[in-house]
């Protein structure tokens, strides 16, 4: 009988003893739910090799594409809430989640917000062959021919997409949607002049303005973009609430410590500042920044009923 007793103690010190281990004591993983390659992924493997350093364990980081990033997320959403799976989010799960049926994930409630990792911005570009040189000329011809002019994305659901369908809401014009499989295909109809507008990373877009091959419009940010400086947003233009700056963002599972998330927080912040970070990341389009858990939070709860309204009141449904 004493043995037994002995037995049980020894199990519940031992089981106390794991509990109390202090995080992080075995590997951390980065769940990317899009391919290798993309500004997610850069991310993703830019900061993995730091935070292992920081952290002293292993990080690895892991593809799990499809459903526009749904199957990934929803991965992360059913991981234990330890701190040993993060998620490299963006505000395209956001648009994901309300773009599909039946989506086994709630994006707000699901996860808990770590930090912010990068920013980029889009442009609004128009082929030379339309003669449209500014927003001014645009919302002229759209409006004394609606849906006479033509915009490209990379797909339905897509940045791009949305970003043009939430300025069509604001302007109150409409332009014909002329969908693809891919950024290649899209971009390269923009520059030949199958298309006549649409936005583009500014990153990518500037290349193509300072060549002359297509015609800066706005930028889709808050503030002008140190790549675009003489490009001016929205805001100043008179097109009000057209903010579709993308960002990208770490998120843990919805019940995961608040010290864990609170430690992942100041190290992936820290990696963020780094000077050799913000250079990879700045050759890739993004602007590198951090934040608060509560900000980045507050962040979420603007964007998802933002770009539910867009979804919802143009019917848009993932292909």
């Amino acid at each position: 009988m004493k043995t037994i007793k002995h037995l049980f103690a020894g199990l519940l010190l031992l089981a106390g003893t794991a509990l109390a281990q202090p995080w992080p004591a075995q590997p951390v993983r980065i769940i990317v739910p899009f391919t290798p390659g993309t500004g997610m992924d850069t991310i993703a493997r830019t900061v993995a090799p730091r935070l292992s350093e920081r952290l002293g364990q292993t990080v690895v980081v892991a593809n799990v594409p499809g459903a526009s990033g749904n199957i990934g997320a929803d991965q992360v959403a059913k991981s234990n809430a330890d701190g040993y799976t993060l998620l490299m989010g963006a505000n395209t799960m956001l648009m994901a989640a309300q773009l599909y049926k039946n989506v086994p994930f709630d994006p707000v409630k699901d996860f808990a917000p770590v930090s912010m990792a990068a920013w980029g911005t889009l442009m609004l570009v128009a082929n030379p062959k339309t003669g449209i040189k500014s927003l001014q000329d645009l919302l002229a011809q759209a409006r004394a021919k609606p849906g006479s002019i033509s915009y490209g994305s990379p797909g339905v659901g897509t940045p791009h997409h949305m970003a043009m369908e939430l300025f069509k809401a604001q302007t109150q014009t409409f332009m014909l949607h002329v969908p693809y499989r891919g950024t290649a295909g899209y971009t390269t109809d923009l520059l030949a002049g199958e298309l006549n507008v649409g936005f583009l990373p500014v990153h990518v877009a500037q290349g193509f303005v300072n060549s002359g091959r297509l015609n800066a419009l706005a930028v889709g940010s808050p503030k002008r973009h140190p790549v675009s400086p003489n490009v001016a947003t929205f805001e100043e233009l008179g097109a009000k609430g057209v903010d579709v700056d993308l960002w990208y963002a770490f998120f843990v599972p919805g019940k995961t410590p608040v010290a864990v998330q609170q430690r992942l927080n100041g190290e992936i912040a820290a990696i963020l500042k780094l000077p050799e970070v913000r250079e990879v990341l700045g050759k890739a389009g993004l602007d590198a920044a951090s934040s608060t858990p509560a900000e980045l939070m507050t962040i979420v709860n603007k964007d998802y009923p933002r770009w539910g309204n867009v979804i919802r009141r143009n019917g848009i449904k993932a292909e």
